[in-house]
């Protein structure tokens, strides 16, 4: 069966010279994780212009704060509003206690904002008759225990029950003891399916990388391409995603340019908490705690999950495309957005999750985090209101995931009346 039309690309694609730019230096919640700063010492530059919105100069403190207090080395904000005015700022530097300012250029790994791009895949092939999300997984995994059971559509918005193949302390000692160590997909997908599961399919929720690298698996299975290949062509290319990447499961690099990226636990002090001691916590703040470089380990472990590569403005720009609906049908783009539910059922506000797409507030899109780095991308519908965050460091040393915290401010103000 032939793909239905698409249409891409149909939304302005804002140019870099119409974002006021200051050179300087959120949820979908931070259960979106795959695992687990120093702005403080850093010299700070800024160029303000005389046009930034009224908001960016509301918000500009409190972002500072979170840098200080986060314990960040650089970081990025962008914003999209006709009606409030675009902007976006950066701040802190690309190295530790380094002289260089970050950029909107800037590439950075983009974590669990991948799992976007599969499940995209995923509804295309829905779309496109080769699959259904009520299909049992076992149809094309019988590998899977209870596949009989687990859905497409329970990958797809972590309700299957299988279990998360990060929190595994195998795979932890092995990403601190050999970070350039390259992961084939079919050695994450045994790790998660040997571990017993959370709950019988449908019965629960649990954010477990394992659905995605599953969901990775079956997409190389029907298209008969290579994952990276997919996303080019039915992602990247269609929406002009120039600076956007999905690398092979050799290749740790970055493209440049790219800031470092930097944590302050490994990962297998932060398996169970991301939480670090109170006196690490004070150093890292003061910027006297050297944190680890962690930009050349191999993002192999994350695949499907997380490995992607990204800027803000490409961010940016398929966020919009993304929630506003032209990499499907309309009726599946309809049942995607109607599929985001609160995480919390006993709570309508709480964070929402779907078919691979979150909700913060009005916000839908995604969140990521690697060792060493977050971002946050959002978009309104109604509003037309877009956010993008990212940092350099992840997660913060008490926790938090700063892109996320500095996209709630930005947000919090955007909405404020």
């Amino acid at each position: 069966m032939t793909a239905p039309e698409r249409s891409c690309g149909s939304r302005r694609h804002r140019s870099s010279g119409a974002l006021a730019t200051s050179i300087a230096t959120t949820t979908a919640v931070a259960l979106l994780v795959v695992t687990p700063t120093q702005a403080h010492a850093s010299p700070r530059w800024a160029w303000w212009a005389a046009d930034d919105p009224a908001y960016a100069a509301a918000v500009q403190p409190e972002l500072d704060r979170l840098m200080r207090d986060l314990a960040v080395t650089g970081a990025a904000v962008l914003v999209r509003s006709p009606e409030l005015g675009d902007w976006t700022t950066t701040m802190g530097t690309r190295t530790w206690h380094g002289t260089e300012p970050v950029t909107l250029a800037d590439h950075v790994r983009i974590g669990s904002n991948t799992k976007t791009w599969t499940g995209t895949v995923v509804l295309q092939l829905v779309d496109e008759g080769r699959l259904s999300l009520d299909d049992p997984v076992s149809e094309y995994r019988p590998d899977v225990p209870n596949g009989d059971h687990i859905t497409i559509a329970q990958l797809l918005d972590m309700s299957s029950g299988l279990a998360n193949y990060t929190t595994d302390l195998g795979l932890n000692e092995q990403l601190d003891s050999n970070p350039g160590r390259v992961w084939d997909p079919e050695e994450l997908l045994a790790i998660g399916l040997a571990m017993p599961p959370a709950f019988p399919p449908g019965e629960g929720f649990l954010y477990s990388n394992t659905n995605y690298v599953l969901l990775g698996l079956i997409i190389e299975q029907l298209t008969g391409l290579p994952v990276e290949q997919a996303f080019q062509d039915r992602i990247f290319d269609p929406l002009r995603l120039d600076e956007t990447s999905f690398p092979a499961l050799t290749d740790a690099s970055i493209p440049e340019p790219h800031p470092q990226m930097y944590t302050f636990g490994t990962n297998v002090e932060t398996i169970d908490s991301p939480v670090l001691p109170p006196e690490v916590q004070a150093a890292a703040r003061a910027g006297t705690l050297e944190p680890m470089d962690v930009t050349a380990a191999n993002p192999s472990w994350g695949w499907t999950a997380g490995a992607g590569i990204s800027t803000a403005r490409d961010l940016a720009d398929y966020v919009e495309e993304l929630v506003d609906g032209c990499l499907l049908s309309p009726q599946l783009q309809q049942q995607r957005i109607d599929s985001v539910q609160p995480v919390d059922p006993d709570d309508p506000d709480s964070a929402g999750y779907g078919l691979a797409l979150a909700r913060f507030g009005p916000l839908y899109g995604h969140t990521g985090e690697l060792p060493g780095t977050n971002s946050f991308m959002g978009h309104d519908p109604v509003r037309d209101i877009t956010v993008v965050t990212w940092t350099s460091t992840a997660p913060a040393p008490n926790g938090d995931d700063p892109a996320v915290e500095l996209a709630r401010a930005v947000i919090d103000e955007l909405y404020a009346d």
